[in-house]
């Protein structure tokens, strides 16, 4: 199998979705790629607490992407030898089937009022929850990056080397000529905002005590070498309502939304109640069904 190759800074710009165009690539295997779309309805399905982790772990984000790509490359895989036209696969499609019409049944029935939360939810929301909303150090970087498969890699970062060193040198249009990361070079170089935890070990270190322009010597990773610009620092501070009022809505939206699916399962149940047959459940555990 083909080795999988990963955009390693532009992969923790992705979880940042004003940061990162929708197309990017952020892995590839062969012409199989993963986009920053693909990755949107995986980050959808984790909890505020699971997010956050991977924003703090730039390698457990790593390891998450490559899992996600591979199994990409297992289905097709798959597909060509016709394994989804095999029984037993055809009888869990159809478990599957059922459940996700029950599921998505079970979400439209515990739907959400579009106008919920109204802004007075919000602000006392905001201000119970203000020690939670610390954000860290950020920065805006641009990166011109040397990929370690080019051929020409020692002679092309010596010559971008040289071209920087230069009294009117020009980060941004040196980054369009040479970096080797199409998406980040088109615009000049330019990465987004991560925060301090989202950036590589590696170059975080560099960064400890950067101002705004600084430009750090090559960094070689795993993928290549990477020479950051900083085009702005944010000091660390408390979130603004506005800034993170969209993801409060959100929280709480979905905290109302698990309120709505247990109190009518709870009304399910005592609508419909359910009568075990103890002994044969007994039985099952203790060994195989029998046909």
């Amino acid at each position: 199998m083909k080795a999988v190759t990963i955009s390693i800074l532009l992969l923790a710009a992705a979880l940042n979705v004003r940061a990162q165009d929708a197309t990017t690539v952020i892995a590839k295997v062969g012409d199989t790629e993963l986009k920053a779309k693909d990755l949107a309805p995986y980050l959808a399905s984790l909890s505020a607490d699971d997010r956050a982790a991977l924003t703090k772990n730039p390698a457990l984000l790593n390891q998450v992407v490559r899992s996600l790509i591979l199994q990409q490359v297992l289905l097709k895989e798959a597909l060509s030898a016709n394994w989804d036209k095999r029984p037993e696969v055809v009888e869990q499609l159809e478990r599957l089937r059922k459940n996700a019409i029950a599921e998505d049944y079970l979400v439209t029935v515990a739907k959400v009022p579009d106008n919920y939360p109204g802004e007075t939810e919000i602000k006392a929301a905001y201000d119970a929850r203000k020690d939670q909303l610390q954000l860290p150090r950020q920065y805006q970087l641009a990166q011109i990056f040397i990929g370690a498969d080019d051929a020409n890699a020692q002679a092309n970062l010596d010559a971008v080397t040289k071209a920087l060193k230069a009294s009117n040198a020009d980060f941004a249009a040196i980054a369009k000529d040479k970096s080797q990361e199409p998406q980040s070079a088109a615009r000049g170089g330019e990465i987004g905002w991560l925060t301090v935890a989202a950036v590589q070990p590696e170059i975080r270190d560099r960064l400890a005590n950067a101002n705004k322009g600084t430009v750090t010597e090559a960094i070689r990773l795993p993928d290549g070498w990477h020479i950051i610009k900083v085009l702005d620092v944010r000091e660390p501070r408390t979130a603004t309502l506005e800034e993170v009022k969209p993801r409060l809505i959100e929280v709480l939206r979905n905290e109302r939304a698990k309120s709505n699916r247990e109190a009518y399962l709870a009304q399910l149940q005592q609508k419909n109640p359910v009568s075990l047959n103890e002994l044969a459940l007994g039985s099952i555990l203790a060994g195989p069904v029998k046909n």
